[in-house]
């Protein structure tokens, strides 16, 4: 496990029975999960391992039930994992005492969940201050870090309102603004936006986006929306029956789905937004008559018209530009137009 990462586990399980640590240990620490089922045990987080560097969106994604949610209560240490290794900064966060972690989640960690969790008989600015309320600051202090943080979530003007005069939108920028009134460093964001309208949504993403482009923070932000999240990711990880089946940029689950059920989830995505020339281009073999060049970080949509308009193959070159492969018109509407698989 990389400890040099801002957040990385290994070996992480999550059971849900009478005895999971026995059963585990009955089970060499790796039951599968016909075990677990067999014995009465409920697998909520089966062997995941991952690292979240700092400045990073990992986003987690799964159907309902396949342990997106628990897992990110596991890192934060809000459920108990049942076995596992969690590393923050590179502490074990497995041995932080109760103490200590409180103190952890009141200047370190930022949460937003689903439910924004509202005190509804609390104004917008002291919503967004609780947080250092509890810190024990001065009200000076964190009313006016409060409201340098309602500034930044773009609700200028509201901070008297209740939670009931705000739309679901505004109610969910003052949840993003309570949680980072601490100034995090890690970020956990589960479903934050699901429970929103899709235009709202939309507007909640580019908002979000923004605020990642200037405060740069690290985050796992868990969804079950693939194009939620290929909006905001680096790295996308797909879980199933607790287990992480596949992690890796959303052009890598695309292009090399590792079973039928990531290929489930990627089936509908822009393979045009996503996929670049130099990850789907034919070696160059031999002489090779050419016409134009694109580069090999170029997305097939940007080069599209090009390529559809060559009548023979396309250069594609790297940052020096020196050829490193073609792209030929059959191959590109091929990519962007696969055949659907038979029901």
């Amino acid at each position: 496990m990389d400890r040099s990462a801002q957040i990385a586990c290994r070996g992480l399980w999550k059971l849900y029975g009478p005895d999971p640590v026995r059963f585990l240990e009955r089970h060499g620490g790796a039951p599968t999960l016909e075990a677990c089922r067999e014995g009465g045990y409920v697998a909520a987080v089966r062997d995941v391992g991952f690292e979240v560097a700092g400045g990073e969106i990992l986003v987690v994604m799964g159907l309902s039930g396949s342990g997106k949610s628990t897992l990110v209560r596991c890192l934060s240490r809000l459920i108990e994992p049942t076995a596992g290794e969690i590393a923050f900064e590179g502490r074990d966060l497995r041995a932080i005492d109760r103490r200590g972690l409180i103190e952890l989640r009141r200047h370190k960690m930022g949460m937003v969940f689903q439910h924004f969790g509202l005190l509804p008989h609390r104004t917008v600015l002291d919503n967004v201050a609780f947080p250092l309320e509890v810190q024990g600051q001065a009200r000076a202090a964190r009313e006016a870090r409060a409201r340098q943080m309602i500034r930044l979530v773009g609700l200028d003007g509201r901070e008297r309102h209740y939670p009931r005069q705000l739309s679901g939108g505004q109610q969910q920028r003052v949840g993003i603004a309570r949680s980072l009134a601490v100034e995090p460093d890690l970020w956990f964001l589960d479903e934050p936006f699901s429970a929103l309208d899709p235009l709202i949504r939309r507007e909640m993403q580019d908002e979000f986006l923004r605020l990642q482009r200037s405060l740069r923070k690290t985050i796992v932000f868990i969804t079950h929306d693939f194009a939620e999240a290929i909006r905001v990711a680096d790295r996308i990880g797909i879980m199933k029956d607790g287990a992480l089946i596949q992690l890796g940029t959303a052009e890598d689950l695309v292009m090399a789905p590792a079973d039928g059920y990531v290929a489930d989830f990627v089936k509908d995505a822009p393979r045009g937004k996503l996929v670049s020339a130099g990850r789907v281009m034919q070696p160059i073999t031999g002489a090779v008559a050419t016409e134009g060049a694109v580069a090999a970080d170029a997305r097939l949509e940007d080069v599209a018209p090009q390529v559809l308009a060559a009548s023979r193959p396309v250069a594609v070159v790297d940052g020096l530009g020196r050829p490193v492969g073609v792209l030929t018109r059959e191959q590109l509407i091929g990519l962007l137009f696969p055949p659907t698989r038979a029901a």
